[in-house]
C-alpha cells in the first residue's frame, strides 16, 4: 500500500521477501532431480508428484515468513500434539505389514511420527534458548528425557528408518547445545566396538537360533543381510544385490535418462521410493551421482552459515539441526542402497517419492530461511 492505494510491487515484494535464493535454487535443482528421475522410474506418479512440489513449497514459504521467535512458540503445542497422536497410534492405529503406525482421523489418515521430525529438534531448540547462559547437566538430562518418550513411542510401532531421524535430529540439537565430550566419547566407543563384534562374529550372531533380544527378527535380518547378502540372494539379499549391481553397471557417464535396464526390468525394488538412488547412478553414472552429492554439499553448506549467523541460541540450534536433518537423509539412504548400511526405509532427500516427507523437508527449509531473514533482525 501507498498512499492508501493498492501497490502490487509492494506485495511483491512482501511474498519474495522471506525467500533465500541460494536455499530456493538449491531446492528447485533437487526437484529437476526428482521429476527427471521419476520420469524414469515410474512416470504414472508424475500429476500426484507435481501436487507433492506445490504442497510442499507452499508449506516453504507458509514457515519461511514466520519469525524465529514464533516459530519457537510453537514447539510445546507442537510437541504435545505429536506425542498425543503417537499414543493414539499405539491405542488406534492401523496395522500393515506387521507395523502400527498410522492413524485414522476420518477426514484423512496420517503417520504421527513424521511430525517430530520437526517437532523434536523444534521442542529442544526453545527448551535450551528458555536456559542460554544456564544450562548445567540436569538440562541434558532433561532434554534426553524429553527426546527419549517420542523416541520410544516410535520405535515399539515399529519403525527404524523414522525413529533414527528422530533420534538424530534430537541429538543434533542436544550436541551443538554444549554437550561434554566427556560424554560422547564413551558412547561412540561403545558404538565401534558393537559394530566390530557384529562384523567379527556375524557367522554366529546371525544362526536362526540366536536371539539379539534388543532388536525384533526382522531388523536382526536386515543387519545380517547386509553383512552377507548372497546367503539369500532371492529373498531378503534380493534389494541390495540388485541396487549394487544398477549402481556399478552406471559406470562413469550412466546408461543415459531412460535407458537404466535395471530400472526398466524392474529389478531395483521400490525404485521411486527408498532406492531411487540406484537410478540415478544407473542412468547418469558416477558424474550424475557426484553432481547430486554436490548439489546436497552446498545445502549443507548454506544451512551452516545461516546456523552460524542465527542471532539467539533458539535459532541457532534450530538451524544447526536441521542442516544436519537433510546430512543425515542423504548419508543414511545413500548408504543403504551402496550396501554399506542395514535398509532402514530412509527416503532420499527431495527426490524419493512421497508427499509427506518432500512436506517435512520443505518445513525445514522453510525453517531456515526463517532464521536467515532474521540475522538482520536479533529481535526475531
Amino acid at each position: 500500500m501507498s498512499g492508501g492505494r493498492f501497490n502490487p510491487l509492494a506485495l511483491a515484494w512482501a511474498a519474495v521477501r522471506p525467500i533465500d535464493p541460494w536455499l530456493l535454487a538449491l531446492v528447485g535443482l533437487l526437484l529437476g532431480y526428482a521429476y527427471l528421475l521419476m520420469m524414469s522410474a515410474s512416470p504414472e506418479r508424475i500429476a500426484t508428484l507435481q501436487v507433492h512440489f506445490a504442497v510442499g513449497l507452499g508449506a516453504m514459504w507458509a514457515v519461511a515468513v514466520l519469525p524465529p521467535k514464533r516459530l519457537l512458540q510453537f514447539a510445546v503445542p507442537l510437541y504435545l500434539l505429536g506425542v498425543f497422536l503417537l499414543v493414539g497410534v499405539i491405542l488406534f492405529g492401523e496395522t500393515s505389514k506387521g507395523a502400527k503406525r498410522w492413524l485414522d482421523l476420518g477426514v484423512a489418515r496420517i503417520q504421527p511420527s513424521e511430525l517430530m521430525k520437526i517437532a523434536v529438534p523444534l521442542m529442544l531448540a526453545w527448551y535450551f534458548h528458555q536456559r542460554e547462559g544456564a544450562v548445567r547437566v540436569w538440562e541434558f538430562i532433561v532434554a534426553c528425557v524429553l527426546l527419549a518418550i517420542p523416541l520410544g513411542l516410535i520405535v515399539v510401532q515399529p519403525d527404524l528408518g523414522t525413529s533414527l531421524l528422530v533420534a538424530a535430529a534430537g541429538v543434533f540439537v542436544i550436541f551443538f547445545a554444549g554437550l561434554s565430550w566427556k560424554l560422547i566419547v564413551p558412547v561412540v566407543l561403545a558404538g565401534v566396538i558393537g559394530i566390530g563384534a557384529i562384523v567379527g562374529f556375524g557367522d554366529t550372531l546371525c544362526q536362526p537360533e540366536f536371539d539379539w533380544k534388543v532388536l525384533r527378527e526382522y531388523q536382526k535380518q536386515r543387519v545380517c543381510t547386509l553383512l552377507d547378502p548372497t546367503q539369500d540372494p532371492l529373498g531378503k539379499g534380493f534389494h541390495i544385490i540388485q541396487s549394487t549391481i544398477a549402481i556399478g553397471s552406471g559406470g562413469l557417464w550412466g546408461k543415459g535418462w531412460m535407458d537404466g535396464t535395471q530400472t526398466h526390468l524392474a529389478f531395483i525394488p521400490e525404485r521411486h521410493t527408498d532406492f531411487i538412488f540406484s537410478v540415478l547412478a544407473e542412468e547418469f553414472g558416477l558424474v550424475g551421482a557426484l553432481a547430486l552429492l554436490g548439489t546436497y554439499l552446498l545445502l549443507i553448506l548454506r544451512g551452516f552459515y545461516i546456523a552460524a549467523c542465527a542471532p539467539t541460541v533458539g535459532s541457532r540450534l534450530l538451524a544447526g539441526a536441521i542442516t544436519m536433518i537433510f546430512f543425515t537423509y542423504a548419508f543414511v539412504n545413500m548408504g543403504m542402497v551402496s550396501g554399506i548400511l542395514p535398509v532402514v526405509g530412509v527416503p532420499l532427500p527431495f527426490i524419493s517419492y512421497g508427499g509427506t516427507a518432500l512436506v517435512t523437508l520443505c518445513i525445514g527449509v522453510g525453517i531456515l530461511m526463517s532464521v536467515g531473514r532474521s540475522r538482520s533482525t536479533p529481535k526475531d
